[in-house]
């Protein structure tokens, strides 16, 4: 099943310049992110950030299906979930939507891929504005980004300045760079146009 992107930015993309990106499966454990690299490349660039960043913080963003029936039924049942294949709060995204102009409303992000990719882009742009340029060597700019992703942008600063992640932080991380490769392979077959090794959905 496939879904025209139909949200524009203000600064980003026609509805037709970003193509045709598909609504996550329905079938528990059929969705993989790395169907979206083609989409990835696209918002990543748009907002001038690493195509790379964006795959991985997608593939740690898959611990929940992503269908918008599914999301709906999520949402039902924890009111104050995230929604979208990038899992962004409703908080987060009207700071995006006002940083960038967005037109869209955050329901969007759960019927729409593409968009919701576009706007996590955006938003790790704003996370690496605030990101300072100097930081702990114990993390690459990539990882504290995709903390701040996940834990806000100030204890993304505190985790900058050596304040050790909590446990959850940690695991994030753990996974962020356990997905890495993945991503990066995604990215690559995308680039050279090979489809994904399995059958359609």
């Amino acid at each position: 099943m496939t879904r025209q992107s139909t949200v524009e930015s203000g600064q980003g993309p026609s509805a037709a310049d970003r193509d045709e990106v598909r609504v996550p499966p329905i079938r528990p454990g059929a969705y993989d992110p790395s169907d979206y690299a083609e989409a990835v490349m696209r918002g990543a660039e748009e907002a001038g950030v690493s195509p790379l960043l964006v795959m991985t913080v997608l593939h740690n963003e898959a611990y929940k299906p992503h269908h918008p029936l599914l999301e709906r039924l999520w949402q039902w049942w924890k009111p104050e979930a995230s929604f979208g294949v990038a899992n962004m709060h409703r908080a987060t995204f009207e700071r995006v939507r006002r940083a960038h102009d967005l037109p869209g409303r955050w329901e969007d992000l759960r019927d729409d891929p593409g968009f919701a990719i576009h706007a996590a882009a955006l938003h790790l742009k704003d996370l690496d504005r605030g990101l300072p340029r100097r930081h702990v060597r114990r993390y690459s700019r990539d990882e504290l980004l995709a903390l701040g992703y996940n834990t806000g942008e100030r204890n993304m600063r505190a985790f900058a300045r050596g304040v050790p992640p909590g446990p959850m932080a940690r695991s994030y991380l753990r996974r962020f760079r356990a997905y890495r490769s993945r991503a990066a392979e995604a990215l690559a077959r995308a680039d050279r146009g090979d489809p994904r090794d399995t059958a359609d959905e």
